[in-house]
């Protein structure tokens, strides 16, 4: 039987081409998945070169670089500042970021992440995590539902569905996939009926990980850990992250405040690279349809 794909990297060669990779330096991949973004970095390093892959999901470090110049972190990359000091490399020239989820978790059923196929509601990127979305389900109040799924899942209608689950959870836990569905089924429009679902299941799959609290700090910790002259790149996959990717590399801050100094200098330590983003062309599109929505943001640091 055919192994799955664990992940196809999406824009790999620009997201190469944009950390203008120096052999003797050090680099970071801080969604590391299954290393197709970190081969790629390790294939242009020399001996000197150091490489850092970071991931929460205990299932990624099957795929770890076997190479002396590769460390797997296992860890949120929302702790990378920490843990780059930990390993005496707080100072690096580049950073990766794919937000992205991996296929392994989509194909992965009984991880819950995908609406075809009945398993326990869990959604969690790490496994060790208390909280799953089956717990996130049957403690959220009226509010808190609508609110995670307008904002984090882009539903134009997501009262109804919220009412839906919430009525459905009166007569019994909704611990599973195909509860969820048959929960929501009715508030789904049927010529809409995948894409709905997928932003139910992406508004849960946010808030479970934190995922939006975890990027935020990520991406404040970046301009510690890099040096001057370092790159971050970071490949998005929903409005909501890119916003907040797109306001910081402007910025310097998640706001998006561009703040000036006594002489009207934008006072902000990113210079950006790209002014818009850079997207796949229709060839990667074809070969892997769910590069569709990534968007590469770059910027470089230009003072700590």
């Amino acid at each position: 039987m055919e192994t799955p794909t664990y992940h196809i990297p999406a824009l790999l060669p620009e997201a190469i081409d944009a950390l203008r990779i120096k052999p003797d330096g050090t680099y970071i991949d801080a969604t590391f998945g299954g290393g197709g973004h970190s081969r790629a970095i390790a294939g242009c390093l020399g001996e000197k070169g150091r490489l850092f892959g970071f991931d929460q999901d205990m299932d990624a470090r099957a795929n770890a670089l076997d190479t002396p110049q590769f460390t797997f972190v296992y860890s949120n990359f929302r702790y990378i500042a920490n843990f780059m000091r930990f390993y005496g490399a707080d100072k690096a020239d580049g950073i990766l970021a794919d937000l992205g989820v991996s296929f392994h978790h989509f194909d992965q059923a009984d991880r819950g992440f995908s609406f075809r196929a009945d398993a326990p509601l869990d959604m969690r990127m790490n496994q060790s995590a208390s909280r799953t979305a089956a717990d996130f389900i049957a403690e959220a109040d009226r509010k808190q539902l609508i609110g995670i799924l307008g904002a984090f899942g882009d539903l134009k209608r997501p009262v109804p569905v919220a009412d839906a689950i919430i009525a459905a959870r009166e007569k019994s836990p909704i611990l599973t996939t195909g509860q969820l569905l048959a929960a929501v089924e009715k508030c789904i429009n049927p010529r809409q009926e995948k894409k709905e679902l997928a932003q139910i299941f992406q508004a849960l799959r946010i808030e479970v990980n934190g995922e939006m609290d975890a990027l935020e700090e990520f991406l404040q910790a970046t301009a510690k850990v890099l040096r001057p002259g370092g790159r971050l790149a970071v490949i998005t996959y929903h409005s909501l992250e890119d916003r907040m990717v797109k306001n910081f590399m402007k910025s310097g801050n998640i706001g998006g405040v561009v703040e000036k100094d006594f002489f009207g200098r934008v006072s902000s330590p990113w210079k950006l690279i790209t002014r818009s983003p850079i997207v796949p062309s229709d060839q990667e599109i074809e070969r892997n349809p769910r590069s569709r929505s990534a968007k590469l943001r770059v910027a470089e640091l230009t003072a700590d």
